[in-house]
């Protein structure tokens, strides 16, 4: 009876353990060095705070630039799957806006497309540097 008990009381956990969804891929921070830039992400929670910027409040997440303050604020998403995501950007001026996708292509690899809209543009050396359409992004680990 003692050793079914047990059986059983393992075999729920076992179940439970892989029952639950995986709600990493969208929380994290990933970066491209070749343009400097970055997006702290949190999809699920939506509780991102952009420093120095408050005021915006609690968010998806941004794209930002590495030693600089400007940034491209991520004001919806939407999971389409576990691997994909669309989102609603702007600059953090207001005056430009866009929709992109974010696909996770591994655990570390991130792609950024850029759909309709403006181009993102991020400061560099005193001037405004274009993104490409595609960015791949690498996750911190």
């Amino acid at each position: 009876m003692r050793k079914n008990l047990l059986t059983l009381l393992f075999g729920i956990m076992t179940v439970a353990v892989f029952a639950q969804k995986d709600d990493t891929a969208f929380r994290a921070y990933i970066y491209n060095n070749e343009y400097d830039v970055y997006l702290r992400i949190n999809f699920y929670d939506q509780d991102i705070t952009i420093p120095g910027q408050e005021l915006y409040g609690e968010l998806p997440g941004y794209l930002g630039k590495k030693n600089n303050s400007f940034c491209w604020v991520i004001t919806s998403c939407k999971l389409n799957s576990d691997h994909e995501a669309e989102m609603q950007m702007i600059n953090d001026f207001g005056s430009e806006d866009l929709t992109a996708t974010l696909t996770r292509k591994n655990d570390s690899i991130y792609i950024l497309k850029q759909k309709r809209g403006n181009t993102i543009k991020v400061p560099r050396n005193g001037k405004w540097q274009k993104l490409p359409g595609q960015i791949e992004f690498k996750r911190k680990k």
